[in-house]
């Protein structure tokens, strides 16, 4: 079983790292509980040719870090979603392998994304966590199936906030936004609350 994080790099600096790190630790530590520290800041070397523009800093690992990569990364525009339920599936890292997830993304239909209810729960996108906008704040679900590193960052500076968000109270929100770890608050794509499908 491999893991993955991904890392957004912009013009040569990497985002983020201590979320990434955190999740990086935890994770390490219940699948591999014997293998070292490691520190991805000592792991990671940016290439020359990636000190300008936008990438996906993509860390594959194990008990080891097996592979990393940057891959150039272009946002994707989001103008619809679709509601997808799926009562189990399990997502609580973020593994290499997503093909339940995929699954799930290939039932969008004409939907740019999909957002994914479990036990009547909002929960994630294909690979972003939502917030929803009420006028006032941000919240997002407090039923992720994986919290990301942009989450956590925009929680612990009190950008955003958390609460049971189920379908019946979509209709409270305006907006929706997508969050990851390439897509913060100024970058994310923004749709009224109407554009999600179900």
């Amino acid at each position: 079983m491999q893991l993955l994080e991904t890392i957004k790099c912009k013009d040569g600096k990497l985002y983020n790292l201590q979320y990434h790190q955190a999740r990086f630790d935890v994770a390490r530590m219940k699948f591999f509980p014997d293998a070292p520290k490691l520190k991805l800041e000592e792991l990671i070397e940016i290439p020359e040719t990636c000190t300008e523009g936008l990438f996906r800093c993509r860390v594959v690992y194990t008990e080891q870090v097996e592979k990393i990569e940057f891959l150039p990364h272009q946002y994707r525009s989001v103008n619809s979603i679709r509601l997808i339920e799926d009562n189990s599936i399990e997502y609580s890292s973020k593994y290499t392998d997503r093909k339940q997830l995929q699954h799930l993304y290939d039932m969008r239909g004409d939907c740019d994304d999909i957002l994914i209810i479990q036990n009547n729960c909002i929960t994630d996108s294909f690979t972003a966590n939502p917030i929803f906008f009420d006028g006032e704040k941000w919240w997002t679900p407090d039923t992720p199936l994986l919290p990301g590193t942009q989450r956590a960052r925009l929680l612990a500076e009190n950008k955003i906030s958390v609460c049971r968000i189920t379908l019946d109270d979509l209709h409270n929100f305006q907006k929706i936004g997508l969050i990851n770890a390439l897509q913060d608050m100024d970058d994310m794509p923004i749709l009224q609350v109407e554009r999600i499908i179900r």
